[in-house]
């Protein structure tokens, strides 16, 4: 059972709140679970701060512009189909997340965990995927 247990914020940007109503819906109820994922974890981290959701090449992205101390979180659709939690490609990210979790996700290289059209995402597994990029540049300072 995933456990999420807020509620994710209305939307505050008319463009993510359309792109969400543009995804299938066959996909659109995971992608916004992942949304909720998002938004819980960083709740979970006070270091974070604030989460901005906008756009970035189409797809709602999710960044923490006041601390700068995530990597940006991108959801969206895969050209084969499907739908995607996507992490900046020159990162360690889905690198770091793939020896901890392994074969339990298929991969787009190094830059996605993909998800059949009506899978459900396991949020409980992702969420250390998540927290990472949320935190990604805390640890470098």
């Amino acid at each position: 059972m995933n456990d999420t247990n807020q509620h994710a914020p209305d939307f505050a940007n008319s463009a993510v709140e359309s792109a969400f109503a543009a995804f299938s819906a066959i996909v659109r109820p995971q992608l916004l679970q992942l949304r909720q994922l998002v938004f819980d974890t960083a709740l979970q981290l006070p270091q974070v701060g604030r989460i901005d959701e906008t756009l970035k090449w189409g797809q709602p992205a999710y960044l923490t512009p006041d601390t700068r101390s995530g990597s940006t979180i991108r959801l969206g659709t895969p050209k084969e189909g499907g739908f995607a939690l996507y992490t900046h490609c020159q990162t360690t990210l889905i690198a770091d997340f793939r020896h901890l979790a392994g074969d339990a996700f298929r991969y787009d290289g190094n830059r996605a965990v993909v998800f059949e059209g009506n899978e459900e995402p396991p949020l409980d597994l992702l969420r250390p995927l998540v927290a990472s990029a949320l935190t990604y540049h805390l640890k470098s300072r």
